[in-house]
């Protein structure tokens, strides 16, 4: 009985680090369509979303099978929910992904700092990618260091918010683009969040408390 339990939360960790994966290639193309202002690939960032739905449903179904046939307690049974709970979050990546995506589609954003941008894009892919990381490999000090990093994020965010009241300051015909670009920032921000909210379910899913010294 143990061994098949073993296998379905295998079977589970793969499934999380394929729809992690779908996330990570989500952000990293919906960033490439605005640097580059690719509307073809913007699309299909749009168009791919539901591969990240259906693999939630996926997901939540295989929890819901484990708790009912297996009847998990303690440990297992915090794996399970938190996993059910992670999932959550990596659907609104992938829906903020596609709404970077669809801003792309819609006007011809001229990004003021690219630099500032791609480097927001970097570090919540990293962000996604450590956290579903850390569950996988139930590795308590990188959920923590995902946890540390939304700082960074946040700092970013601040930045772009300085540069655009730079930019409309200075009545720069750019300026019409200003609210876009806060949005799409403000869009990468949330991915960094939710990237925080996944680390902190594995922490859960380890000690069994959300909340833990980081200092």
């Amino acid at each position: 009985m143990r061994t098949r339990f073993d296998e379905e939360l295998e079977k589970l960790h793969n499934l999380l680090s394929t729809m992690g994966a779908y996330c990570e290639s989500a952000i990293a193309s919906s960033a490439k369509a605005l640097l580059d202002g690719d509307m073809t690939l913007a699309q299909q960032v749009m168009d791919n979303e539901h591969r990240i739905n259906q693999i939630e449903h996926e997901i939540e179904e295989m929890c819901l099978r484990l708790i009912l046939q297996q009847q998990p307690v303690a440990k297992d049974l915090r794996i399970i929910s938190s996993a059910i709970k992670m999932i959550t979050d990596m659907e609104r990546i992938g829906d903020q992904a596609s709404d970077i995506a669809e801003i792309v589609t819609m006007t011809e954003i001229k990004p003021i700092d690219a630099g500032i941008l791609a480097q927001m894009a970097r570090e919540s892919i990293n962000m996604v990618t450590n956290s579903v990381e850390a569950f996988v490999r139930f590795d308590l000090e990188l959920a923590k260091s995902v946890i540390v990093y939304d700082d960074i994020v946040d700092d970013l965010f601040d930045q772009v918010k300085v540069t655009l009241i730079e930019l409309i300051k200075s009545g720069s015909e750019t300026a019409e683009y200003a609210l876009d670009i806060l949005m799409i920032a403000k869009y990468f921000e949330r991915i960094a969040d939710h990237a925080t909210n996944i680390a902190e379910w594995v922490v859960f899913s380890i000690t069994g408390r959300r909340e833990i010294d980081i200092s």
